[in-house]
Order: C-alpha cells, then structure tokens, then sequence
C-alpha cells in the first residue's frame, strides 16, 4: 500500500484505484459534457499577461481520454481558462484542433462562442456583437456545437435586459444549428455580475426565459453555473418543452442529474474532468436504473468538489490542472497565465486527500511521488 506523510493530515494510507471500465457507448438517459482543460507547453513563456503557449498533444490527448469514456468534451469555456490565461488565438486553434481530433474519433464537442478577442474596455453593442459573429464563424466551421457564452463585454456594455434579447437574438438567428446558452454567475467571474440586465436573479432568469420562449426551436438548452440547486431547478421546470437543462453546478450535480419527478437535468461539468471515469460509470448506472450504484459512485466526489471549487470559485482551474498531474495525464504542474499560483498548499494538500477518498487517483504511487516533489519545492517536509 502506498503511504504519504500529509502536512496537517499525518500519515496517509493511499486507497486502491477504483476499477471502473470504460462504458461501451455514452450514457443513453443523459447528454453530458465535461468542461476541459488546456495542458500549458512547460518550456513557454506562461507567464501573467503573456500569450499562452499550449502542449497541443497533451491536450488533444486529454480529449481523446474523455472521449473514450464516453463523455461529450465542452471545450474553449472558462475550464479551458478563457480570459484568465487563454488568449483568444490560441482559443481559436484549441478549437480548430478539437473540432479536427473530434470527426476523427466521432466524438461529441460543443465550444465557447464569446467577445474575448476585445481589448478590456468598453465597447458599443454593434462591436460585441460583432466579436461574438466572427467566433461563432470558427466554431461552426470546426463542426463543433456553439455554446453562446457569457461575455464580460456585453455585461459591460449592455443598458438592460432589451440589449441582452437584441444582441443574442441576432446570434441565434445566425447559428447553423441548435446553441447552447450559457449563464455564468459572478463566483465564477466577478466581471459578470449582473448579467443578462439585473443584480437580482429573478428578473435575470425572466429574460433568460424571454429570450428562450422567442426561439426555443433554435435553442437546444442553456447551461447554468449558479451554485443554487434550487433556483437551477425552478428555471428548470420553466423552460419550454424540447429545451433542455445542463447543469453546471458542481456543488450539486449528483442530485440534480437524477432528477425528480418533475424532470432531470443534463451536465456540463468542469468536475467532471478530474473525475471523468467516476463521472462516466455512475451515468451508466443511472442508464440502467441502479439509482444505489449511481449514489455510490458520485457521493465521494461531491467533498472534492466542494473543496475544488471553493471560493475565490474562479481559481478552480489550478485544482483542476493539479489532479491532471497526479493523475498522470499531463507531466507537469505548469498552466498557462502562471495560474498554478492560484491555491495555496494547504488547498491542494486537502484536494489530494480528498481526491485519493474518492479514489479518482488511477496510480497512487505516482500521485504521491509527484505530491512529495510538489511538497519538497515548497519547501514543506513530506
């Protein structure tokens, strides 16, 4: 057995890796994507503020993983470090590389449509709009899905609810196929707050679903990342038939992914990148009716999740990247924009622990190997 001495912790027996394989097909009772991350190039100039130099096999690899289990890859969103890292060319070649790696392994990708190509600063609506059209134009061309992401440019350019309906009717109209909607909240990105014309979110979410009743059959959902299991649920229970739910809630995912008797929502996750196989074998589960199997698998997680996701919430992706490393999928703990200097070591001290309790860590001796190293270099006794 694998042991670790933790900072805090003391010694700590390592779990076996759970043995879960692969599911034959995706998950048939649910769509679920799971928001992915970019593998920085180690030898780049990551630093803050400069363009981000990206491992494109690393990365490419991490979405064939994903694929592999079955899972759709939500790509060029905030997990991928859009506008906090990733900057917008090399957004457009993750795209283009993805949408490429995606007809060739037949999986399923939806990508981020925003305004980040903007210099900060405000800018008329006719410019944001016109941001999101040349965006939305690579991801069409790259076959993927468009998920019309929050944008920091329109919450600070828009007046009220009217410029949100004018400006994302007009996308909508221009879209090829059925889009994804995307409402982020502020624990996520201060820079949104307010969005779609108020600081309240009940009048948020009556022009979010104003917008979605005027044209529902070119919207195939919306993904809401609120931290409130409740209001996603009411917002729910209002959308128009055909129009579907994704949650992204990574705070209450298991519950509100099974549903009730009144519906079920879909997942578009960033916890489900580290926890992928975990994620993959309990949709599986709830495919065949096995709501205990389906419990057991996600329960574990939601600790991790928590602490993965805890405030400043926006600093997520270091954790996300840091579980990448122990879990073998990338060589190094190095992400663009230098944002692996966003936890502290005691944060990731604890999401290792937490991680190796959910058993997502498939090699415990290379993730304590690379704990100790990372341990070592901070100058902390492992």
């Amino acid at each position: 057995m694998t042991e670790i001495h933790l900072p805090g912790h003391g010694r700590l027996r390592l779990r076996e890796p759970a043995v879960l394989p692969a599911p034959p097909a995706p998950a048939r009772s649910r769509t679920a994507f799971a928001a992915a991350h970019v593998v920085a190039d180690p030898l780049g100039d990551n630093a803050p503020g400069a363009p981000a130099a990206v491992d494109w096999d690393a990365t490419l690899a991490f979405r064939r993983h994903l694929w592999s289990l079955g899972l759709g890859v939500a790509d060029a969103m905030d997990t991928a470090q859009r506008g906090m890292g990733l900057d917008w060319p090399a957004t457009r070649e993750l795209i283009t590389r993805s949408g490429a790696e995606a007809r060739a392994c037949g999986g399923l990708l939806a990508c981020g449509v925003g305004t980040d190509q903007l210099a900060p600063g405000p800018h008329p609506l006719d410019t944001v709009r016109a941001a999101y059209e040349e965006q939305l134009t690579v991801v069409q061309e790259a076959g993927a899905q468009p998920i019309l992401m929050a944008s920091r440019a329109l919450a600070a350019a828009a007046r009220g609810p009217e410029d949100y309906l004018e400006v994302y009717g007009k996308l909508i109209a221009a879209c090829e196929r059925p889009v994804l909607l995307h409402w982020l909240g502020e624990m996520f990105d201060p820079a949104l707050a307010g969005y779609w014309g108020s600081a309240d979110p009940d009048p948020a979410a009556a022009t979010v679903l104003e917008l979605i009743g005027a044209h529902a059959d070119r919207i195939e959902g919306i993904k809401v990342s609120l931290l409130d299991s409740d209001r996603e649920i009411a917002l729910r229970r209002a959308l128009p038939a055909g129009v579907r739910m994704y949650t992204g809630d990574d705070f209450h995912y298991p519950e509100l992914i099974r549903g009730d008797e009144h519906g079920h929502s879909h997942a578009l996750l960033g916890v489900f990148d580290p926890i992928a196989a975990t994620a993959a074998a309990a949709l599986r589960a709830l495919d065949e009716g096995d709501l205990d199997r389906y419990e057991e698998l996600f329960a574990p997680t939601v600790p991790l999740a928590r602490h993965l996701f805890a405030a400043p919430t926006f600093h997520y992706k270091t954790g996300v990247v840091f579980l990448a490393w122990l879990a073998g999928h990338q060589d190094h703990f190095t992400m663009v924009g230098g944002a692996q200097s966003g936890r502290s070591v005691p944060h990731l001290v604890e999401l290792f622990r937490l991680a190796d309790a959910a058993a997502v860590l498939p090699d415990p001796d290379l993730a304590a190997d690379r704990m100790r190293r990372l341990l070592a270099v901070a100058g902390v006794a492992a």
